[in-house]
């Protein structure tokens, strides 16, 4: 019966830690020149100091067990191997910044110093050579340009010419329209010897209403061959070229009656292309009273009387062109005695001028 009794096992009991005596140090790696520290237990004063002092080395560090475990040895080391591989990254950063601002830093220098011509073959002294003779040739074209064709183009800016208000266009296209209401029409000098804009002188001529006016005149002339049903890309160009070719032949005609009458000064130039255009407005005129329905005789009394308009706006106006008052005229464009004989020849010249002008605006309307 003493076989068979049962007694109850001894009572279970925690495993009492050990320290192993020794755990082998890892090899040192080139990225922890120091080597790898461990510790059983928290570091020392000297030690911490130590790592506060390189943060930049051990971004991330790992926590140290406060007691080793007896079964530790036998894990694989990952730690160190994922700390090494962070020490590693962290430090080869910077490095391939630098290697990002490198290209940087050299293109810089290049544009600093200038183009590179070895690419194309030539030396330095070759390219320099070369940027010097076009300089040169083009110094030389732009000094032919301006002893051949200074005397044709004016030297002083065009935007005098545009200069204007919009009181000033009201009151000029009033004084074109109905020019015998206007007394007198010699232009205003500037105290320093210059002629005043348009805007402060209604009797200075402008390139604003000339251009604006050939404009109007080719829409006109397209919208009326749509009204039509004649309408032809075709018709914007041959109305641009009718309208061109009045403007030059006008010039070109009164041109050259200067030059046969001896009438100096090179501020013509602009003033004679201004005065030309403005019987696009007396054409526009008349083209408006097609549009309203007028035909007949009465469309050619509004015909002639926007030519009669224009033909004694005209005379007015290149009267103090052609026979200029020298009260009236500033020191700087002072022009020589003019004879009596000078003196009717220039006023023939007006005359036919004037005449001549319903040639040119009877083109024009004839669309």
């Amino acid at each position: 019966m003493s076989q068979f009794n049962s007694h109850s096992p001894p009572p279970l009991r925690h495993p009492v830690p050990t320290h192993p005596a020794y755990i082998p140090e890892p090899p040192s790696t080139p990225a922890s020149p120091q080597g790898y520290q461990r510790f059983s237990s928290s570091p020392g004063p000297g030690q911490q100091q130590q790592q506060q002092q390189q943060p930049n080395i051990q971004a991330y560090p790992t926590r140290v067990p406060a007691y080793t475990s007896p079964f530790q040895h036998s894990q694989p080391p990952i730690a160190p191997q994922y700390q090494t591989g962070m020490n590693m990254h962290h430090m080869q950063q910077p490095s391939q910044q630098q290697q990002q601002q490198q290209p940087l830093q050299s293109q810089q220098h290049a544009h600093m110093q200038g183009p590179d011509y070895t690419a194309w073959g030539l030396d330095g002294a070759t390219a320099q050579l070369g940027m010097q003779l076009g300089q040169s040739a083009v110094a030389a074209g732009q000094d032919y340009v301006q002893r051949n064709f200074g005397t044709i183009i004016p030297s002083y800016h065009i935007k005098h010419y545009f200069n204007v208000s919009n009181s000033y266009v009201i009151k000029k296209l009033r004084l074109l329209l109905f020019p015998w209401m206007h007394k007198t029409y010699f232009r205003r000098p500037r105290a320093q010897g210059e002629w005043l804009p348009p805007r402060d002188d209604i009797n200075s001529p402008d390139l604003y209403i000339p251009v604006m006016a050939v404009f109007t005149y080719i829409l006109l002339t397209t919208l009326n061959s749509g009204i039509n049903s004649k309408f032809s890309p075709l018709v914007l160009g041959e109305s641009a070229s009718r309208a061109t070719a009045v403007v030059l032949l006008d010039f070109c005609f009164v041109r050259l009656g200067c030059y046969i009458l001896n009438i100096q000064g090179s501020s013509q130039v602009m003033d004679l292309i201004a005065y030309g255009g403005y019987k696009f407005v007396g054409v526009i005129f008349t083209l408006a009273a097609g549009f309203l329905g007028l035909k007949g005789p009465l469309w050619t009394v509004i015909f002639l009387y926007a030519f009669a308009g224009y033909a004694f706006f005209l005379l007015r106006s290149l009267r103090a062109v052609i026979l200029p008052d020298p009260a009236s005229v500033p020191a700087t464009h002072a022009t020589a005695t003019v004879t009596q004989a000078q003196r009717r020849r220039r006023i023939i010249f007006l005359l036919f001028e004037a005449l001549l002008q319903i040639l040119y605006m009877g083109w024009l309307v004839r669309i």
